[in-house]
């Protein structure tokens, strides 16, 4: 690794310290750059070659001069963020490519990983009880009943990886553990240095394998999502390489009125970031405006930066940074380590400057109301008085006449997601609309299903010690854990009458929550429509049972002779009781001990492992199974080949979408696989699950009801869910025995789809299943960031399609082949790749693509046939010289 030779002294606890002279190395251009491209000069400063730093360093310089770039950087994190559910198809990768190596007479633990590996057990805890004071520690007890090969899995893991650490079920949401716990931002390089040279301090930079790891940016850390084989590249030594971003400044002003939330504003700004058209961006804030928000609205805003398209939405370190760190029980020597850091450094945030940016957005928080966003986009922003009009054009398929519940009837009401719950501020807010609620004796109906899992374990104390906690419980929202739940699709069964009036086509039933995506079927499999809001307004919405009313408008209780009637400005609290409410409830001890408590769970620490540098695969088992690309035999897919389309796919197709993760349909050819395995099918938990068994992610594979196949469009009756048109014979089957008997007779397939393919969820299992199927390229308008990236890491070819021909391959039919020329030595950097199109009428018509590739190592990954047989390669040369 290169020291920084070019350093700057600073002080701080009356310690001598050293920090990159980054001043210098930028010159005058310093003062131009936005902060995060001055931070990704200091990370190529510190970690790459010279060479490549001086390359950097004039790129960046060049960049000034149009505000974009084409040329790619390295980026060195020293920390990588995963939870359960997308590290265990990673160490389940590194399990099996142990293997690979034992079986050639190589040290199977020379494999691991170099970097530190957090993984948060927060995906898992689904909603099973709820409404009860015991709720949190009754579905704790499911989760580990459901998971408990799993979370053994990952004890081995941790156990046989020394850089491998896990955070145990009831620690927290990873986002908010990284915030609380995790985050530095002033990290003592673990450089060698001579004896005597004051400690090199640098700032805390992290990816995580989440598309929301951009929340820490609300504390001023630069971290983003990657996917997870992405990650795995950067596990083992490589730098993650990225295109210079295009950087969009936004500058906020003012501050916000009485009433409007955090939440309010980050849907506000996703909305206009999407409109503005972000795809991929750096996202940074600035203005007098920042430094009217606390982190906590920070961090909402932050998490939110995959809704709105961007890889980041950066905060500038300030003394809110340092309010945060004291709020949550960091020891005063690191708080003046990074004060003192960050201004020797000169990044302390200014709110007069004025950074060049590619573009800029301006908002006026004072404009800022009361909004959700929906009813199946996160940026579709609506005022509450629009939802009843929304839901107006939802009303088909709705039987007149039959049922006693509303048409709209709330089904999920959901205090849920990292998003919100992360802010104590808009937790404290809802338990004091809560208390009001109570006071006036308002009842939650008995048709809505709440639920409350806040996003770190300290929420209950300072809850309970406010009072706020009871006052919750009182509607409905006791604590049912410490995890994502709702948001991710762990929401459980629907309430028996929802469930009934669903069935029988009495209603359109409706999710609230507090959550960051409201994707059709991702809350739940049955609900197509849901609203994004602020942890009040959810329990708002809860109180009068349906979603078709203009909140502001409705009367909570009517007027008597003592009072006017309750409207939704006397349940909201006002700025004041917030605040007072938190100086009551809050004790910065809370976060360190209750994290600690949590940690050392009897039921985690109890839970028996294997040993061993290589796992004891089960063969019988359902959970976890070798997976067959976990080869160094896994080969290219590259070539020049006649495709038959697998499927043919509108816009807005989801990661959720590819690869659920909600629970699995009981009546499905999925849960038939696994019953006849021996699983119950009363109890087959959520896909997400399962991700250690490739078997039932290749059946679960397009298992959404709102997926549909157009190449079905020819045909008498639409095609069933995950089911294709077999071209040679067809018939219809399902995806995965399709693409079974194309490959039996040496046929390839592809997918075509629309704009933003993949958008949603850093779920490498999207790409994977896709590998399984066969498909060597998809043919999209365009790609979300971190799926196209997941694609090439699992050595599939994405191709955008330019927008002439875009309209023509919607409409191919059974029968209709796609001829692509990509080998080898025709991929590169957004290389031009031939595609000929030719009907079952025989007519032919030819167009340019271009490979959705960004940077070399992509090249490189493709030709390799993915990551996986790329990084066993390269273990493999690394240690033939040492085989035994």
């Amino acid at each position: 690794m290169p020291l920084v030779h070019d350093t700057i002294a600073f002080r701080a606890n009356g310690l001598d310290y050293r920090a990159t002279n980054l001043r210098r190395a930028l010159g005058e251009d310093f003062d131009r750059l936005p902060v995060v491209l001055r931070l990704l000069a200091e990370n190529t400063l510190r970690r790459s070659s010279p060479q490549e730093s001086a390359r950097t360093l004039a790129n960046l310089r060049r960049w000034l001069a149009t505000r974009s770039s084409e040329e790619e950087l390295e980026f060195w994190p020293h920390r990588l963020l995963m939870h359960d559910t997308t590290s265990t198809p990673a160490l389940v990768d590194i399990a099996g490519m142990r293997d690979s190596l034992a079986e050639i007479g190589i040290d199977p633990g020379v494999l691991t990983p170099s970097l530190n590996v957090e993984v948060s057990i927060d995906h898992s805890l689904a909603v099973e009880e709820y409404a009860a004071k015991d709720a949190a520690p009754r579905n704790l007890a499911h989760e580990y009943r459901r998971n408990r090969e799993r979370y053994s899995f990952l004890k081995w893991a941790s156990a046989s990886m020394e850089t491998v650490n896990i955070n145990p079920p009831g620690t927290g949401i990873m986002h908010t553990l990284n915030l609380e716990q995790l985050a530095t931002l002033a990290h003592p390089e673990n450089a060698d240095i001579d004896a005597g040279t004051p400690t090199l301090i640098v700032p805390d930079m992290m990816i995580g394998t989440d598309s929301h790891t951009p929340m820490i940016n609300g504390l001023g850390v630069l971290g983003w999502g990657v996917g997870g084989l992405e990650a795995q590249t950067v596990m083992f030594g490589l730098p993650t390489t990225l295109r210079i971003p295009d950087v969009i400044g936004f500058r906020l002003t003012g501050s916000l009125p009485t009433g409007a939330t955090a939440t309010d504003l980050a849907l506000t700004i996703t909305h206009m970031l999407r409109t503005r058209g972000v795809s991929g961006e750096f996202v940074e804030f600035f203005g007098s405006g920042v430094a009217t928000l606390g982190v906590g609205q920070r961090a909402v805003i932050s998490n939110m930066a995959p809704e709105y398209g961007a890889t980041t939405g950066y905060f500038p370190v300030d003394h809110h940074a340092l309010d945060y760190l004291r709020d949550t029980g960091r020891p005063e020597e690191q708080i003046s380590l990074v004060e003192n850091f960050y201004r020797a450094i000169g990044l302390w945030f200014d709110p007069e400057a004025t950074p060049e940016y590619t573009d800029v957005l301006e908002l006026d928080l004072s404009t800022v109301s009361l909004r959700a966003a929906g009813p199946r986009r996160p940026q579709d922003l609506r005022t509450l008085e629009e939802i009843p009009q929304v839901l107006a054009a939802e009303t088909g398929g709705i039987a007149e006449g039959i049922g006693e519940l509303p048409r709209f009837a709330i089904a999920l009401a959901s205090i849920t997601s990292c998003t919100n719950t992360t802010d104590p501020k808009l937790l404290v807010a809802a338990g004091l609309l809560a208390r009001k609620a109570r006071a006036l004796g308002l009842e939650v109906p008995h048709w809505v299903k709440t639920s409350l899992a806040p996003g770190s374990p300290a929420a209950a104390s300072y809850l309970r010690r406010s009072g706020l906690l009871e006052d919750l419980g009182s509607v409905g929202f006791d604590i049912v854990g410490f995890g994502c739940t709702t948001c991710i699709g762990n929401s459980g069964a629907l309430s028996l009458p929802v469930a009934s009036a669903l069935a029988a086509g009495a209603i359109r039933p409706v999710a609230v929550l507090s959550g960051n995506r409201n994707f059709a079927g991702r809350i739940h499999p049955d609900l197509d429509l849901g609203f994004l809001m602020s942890p009040p307004l959810v329990i708002a919405y809860a109180l009068t049972g349906r979603a078709d009313i203009d909140l502001q408008r409705h009367e909570f209780a009517p007027a008597t002779a003592d009072r006017p009637a309750v409207m939704l400005d006397d349940l909201l609290p006002t700025a004041e009781e917030i605040e007072a409410a938190w100086a009551q409830g809050h004790d910065a001890a809370d976060f360190v001990r209750d994290f600690r408590d949590a940690a050392t769970n009897p039921l985690w620490n109890k839970l028996a492992y294997p040993q061993g540098a290589q796992f004891a695969w089960d063969p019988e088992s359902t959970i976890l199974r070798r997976p067959p690309f976990a080869s160094r035999d896994a080969g290219s897919q590259l070539g020049s080949y006649t495709a038959h389309p697998l499927l043919v796919l509108g816009d807005d197709v989801t990661t959720d979408h590819i690869s659920p993760a909600s629970a699995i349909p009981h009546e499905s050819s999925v849960a038939d696989f696994l019953v006849e395995r021996g699983e119950n099918r009363e109890d087959l938990n959520v896909f997400a699950s399962r991700r250690g068994n490739w078997e039932v992610m290749l059946r679960g594979g397009f298992h959404a009801k709102s997926v549909r196949n157009k190449l079905g469009d020819s045909l008498s009756a639409p095609l069933p869910v995950a089911h294709t048109v077999y071209a040679p014979s067809g018939e219809v089957m399902e995806l995965h025995e399709a693409a079974r008997r194309y490959e039996a007779a040496g046929e390839s397939v592809v997918i075509i789809a629309g704009e933003r393919f993949g958008t949603g969820s850093s779920r490498d299992w999207a790409a994977k299943v896709q590998r399984l199927l066969g498909v060597r390229a998809v043919l999209a308008g365009s790609f979300e960031r971190i799926h196209r990236s997941n694609l090439i890491g699992m050595g599939v070819l994405p191709l955008l399609v330019p927008e002439s021909m875009r309209c023509r391959l919607q409409q191919l039919v059974p029968g209709d082949t796609v001829a692509i020329v990509a080998e080898p030595g025709d991929i590169a950097v957004r290389a031009d790749i031939r595609v000929r199109l030719r009907s079952r009428s025989g007519a032919v018509e030819d167009f340019v693509a271009r490979a959705a590739v960004e940077t070399e190592l992509e090249v490189v990954l493709l030709r390799s046939g993915g990551v996986i047989p790329h990084l066993l390669r390269s273990t493999i040369d690394a240690a033939r010289p040492h085989r035994s």
